[in-house]
This record gives structure tokens, C-alpha cells and sequence, in this order.
């Protein structure tokens, strides 16, 4: 009997370890006034898996949602004022994204899938728009702080 049931477990533990994982689907959403004031995207900040989905969703209108730096090898992504926008973030990385009409405000956010691959590409990036940021420029920052390195 002993010999069966540990057959049994040893085949279950191959079965779940070869068992893909399903997929995330996380929701951002595009607000005149968060938690951290007025212009924010709420969280700013996603930590996702390669295949998981980010919806954006305007709350409130005269947004939208374009990405600043992805990943080598990723298409940028721009989605149409007022509407709801789906990307499924395919490769490792931090994407950096805005609200154009918006960004000035710091209407900024980030999403980092795995490792953190290209965070000094984006660091780099980021210096390039902290000119624009006229209003809360913190917030890239407290973006990009919560971005962890690689387990």
C-alpha cells in the first residue's frame, strides 16, 4: 500500500510543477483625484508576471495611457482618450508609462514584470522626462523605488 501512495505523490508533484501558471489580471485605474492627490493612476505602481494583463480604465475623462520605455523587443502602446486599454506584458522588465494630457501633473506609473532588467535604460529614460513634470515629480520616483531586483 506504502508503495502506491508514494507513486501517487511523487506523480502529482511532477503533474503541479508542470502545471502553467494562469495568467494575472490587474486593473489600473485613470483618476482626477486618488490617494495621492489629483492626475493619478491608482496603483502606480504593478508588480506582474510575464502573461498577466494590466487594464486601464478612465474613471474620469480626458485620459489616457501611453508607455515611455518597455522592454527591448516590446511595442510601445498608446491607447484612444476616454477608453479602457488592455496589454498583456509578455517580457521581463519596467515599463514606464504617462497620461500625455496629463504629465506634467506627474501623471506617471510603472509596471515591472519579473526581473528588473532594464531599470537603468529606464532610470536613464526617466531623467530625460523629470523636466516636464511640473507638478508632484516625486511620484516618478516613488514609482520607480518600488521597483525590487531580481530574487
Amino acid at each position: 500500500m506504502k508503495r502506491p501512495l508514494m507513486t501517487l505523490a511523487a506523480a502529482i508533484a511532477v503533474m503541479l510543477s508542470v502545471t502553467p501558471s494562469v495568467a494575472a489580471e490587474h486593473k489600473v485605474l485613470m483618476l482626477n483625484y486618488g490617494k495621492d492627490g489629483g492626475m493619478v493612476f491608482e496603483p502606480s505602481y504593478v508588480k506582474a508576471e510575464p502573461g498577466d494583463t494590466i487594464t486601464f480604465v478612465p474613471e474620469n475623462s480626458s485620459h489616457y495611457v501611453q508607455s515611455y520605455v518597455v522592454p527591448e523587443g516590446v511595442t510601445p502602446w498608446k491607447s484612444k482618450l476616454d477608453e479602457a486599454y488592455s496589454v498583456t506584458v509578455d517580457k521581463e522588465g519596467v515599463y514606464l508609462y504617462y497620461c500625455p494630457p496629463h504629465l506634467m501633473m506627474a501623471m506617471i506609473g510603472v509596471i515591472q514584470v519579473g526581473a528588473p532588467v532594464n531599470l537603468e535604460t529606464v532610470r536613464q529614460k526617466a531623467e530625460k522626462l523629470r523636466p516636464k513634470l511640473v507638478m508632484k515629480g516625486e511620484r516618478l520616483e516613488a514609482a520607480l523605488a518600488q521597483v525590487t531586483p531580481a530574487p
